[in-house]
């Protein structure tokens, strides 16, 4: 894992987990995203967001064969083929624009707990990590892709759940891909347009 330890421990974590992106060393997001979207995200990186390009036609450092060999390491080290019990992995990326309105009313019942119905947290999110999730500066580092993948794969060094085992009062459904798309809707609705740029008006 020299390719990883070089280029993607510093945000993702020595072991995969524990750094300020999105913990890589997890079986359910493994699963999920598959080899093709971690390749595709390695090599063109994502917009928007602290995430760069790896690939050397997009300005970074590593060869496809290179970009190839880690993402298969990542897959052979940290992957799990039973991880899902029988259940087909969700969609890696939304198949159609989520609904806000009813993005609440999912997000009461299945991250509400944690998290506080307006998102902003509670004392019982605080001992899970659930810290306020309409941060106007996580929002602002986030891409909706990156919302979807942490409610589908959970963190589970943090306490948090993935997207088939905290329903409140239905321990046997799971989220649905619809339920998930409408809750980045949601979230993303409290997005500033201009992170860090409070301009005043001028009369």
């Amino acid at each position: 894992m020299t390719l990883y330890k070089h280029n993607c421990a510093g945000c993702h974590g020595d072991q995969g987990r524990g750094g300020v992106a999105i913990s890589l060393a997890n079986p359910i997001y493994l699963a999920t995203a598959g080899i093709d979207n971690i390749r595709r995200i390695t090599t063109q990186g994502v917009p928007g967001t602290m995430m760069p390009a790896f690939g050397k036609e997009q300005g970074g450092l590593l060869t496809e064969e290179q970009i190839s060999i880690l993402s298969k390491g990542m897959l052979d080290a940290w992957a799990h083929p039973d991880v899902l019990h029988g259940l087909l992995p969700l969609a890696y990326a939304k198949a159609q624009e989520g609904d806000a309105a009813r993005g609440q009313l999912a997000f009461a019942v299945s991250c509400a707990r944690c998290h506080g119905a307006d998102g902003k947290g509670t004392d019982a999110g605080a001992s899970l990590h659930g810290a306020s999730i309409v941060d106007p500066s996580y929002l602002a580092l986030i891409s909706d892709q990156g919302l979807r993948s942490i409610i589908i794969s959970g963190q589970p060094e943090r306490g948090m759940p993935d997207w088939r085992t905290d329903i409140q009062g239905s321990p046997l459904r799971t989220m649905t891909g619809e339920e998930i798309s409408d809750i980045v809707a949601w979230l993303a609705a409290h997005r500033t347009q201009t992170p860090g740029q409070p301009y005043a008006e001028v009369k």
